[in-house]
């Protein structure tokens, strides 16, 4: 492809500035895995309804298999390689892990991704709220249980702790 086609690009993805060249029809997911090697985000359906491409675009939840890279320029991506050393991401791996939420794994980083931003939004979601803000991401192996019980488990830790009195924590 000759550069007269391609478009400069540049963002931040996984907080490291990248600059590259893309076809205006690129979709952020091609780009992550094909130029930037961040093979992460998986790909499912190509066109926004299953979430495995889900990824986090200037601090909210985005289908990256629809959205074009070049739309992106200027943005803030984080992509499920970027939660390395993320506390809460570490919590909802840990309690997904506990609680039988993975099979095959291709829903998981999308999965991970939107848990970590119903953890992060709704501090108070009850069974419901997550299985409502969970309807974006198919997975084909779990039936979903295990993956409430995870997003629930950090949810009312995460309660738990807020709740604890002062005096115990400075104690502790």
């Amino acid at each position: 492809m000759t550069d007269a086609i391609r478009k400069p690009l540049q963002l931040t993805v996984n907080r490291a500035k990248v600059a590259d060249f893309v076809e205006p029809r690129t979709s952020l997911a091609d780009f992550l895995r094909e130029q930037q090697m961040l093979t992460g985000t998986n790909i499912g359906c190509e066109q926004g309804v299953c979430g495995a491409c889900t990824l986090m675009v200037d601090g909210a939840p985005a289908r990256s298999c629809i959205t074009p890279a070049i739309a992106c320029a200027g943005s803030d991506v984080r992509s499920i390689e970027g939660f390395d050393d993320d506390a809460l991401m570490n919590e909802l791996r840990a309690a997904f892990t506990a609680e039988h939420a993975l099979q095959c794994g291709y829903c998981t980083p999308g999965m991970l991704v939107t848990a970590r931003d119903i953890v992060s939004r709704l501090p108070d979601a009850d069974d419901a709220r997550v299985r409502l803000e969970l309807s974006g991401n198919l997975c084909r192996c779990t039936g979903y249980v295990g993956i409430v019980r995870a997003i629930r488990r950090v949810l009312d830790a995460r309660r738990a702790r807020a709740a604890q009195p002062l005096a115990a924590a400075v104690t502790a």
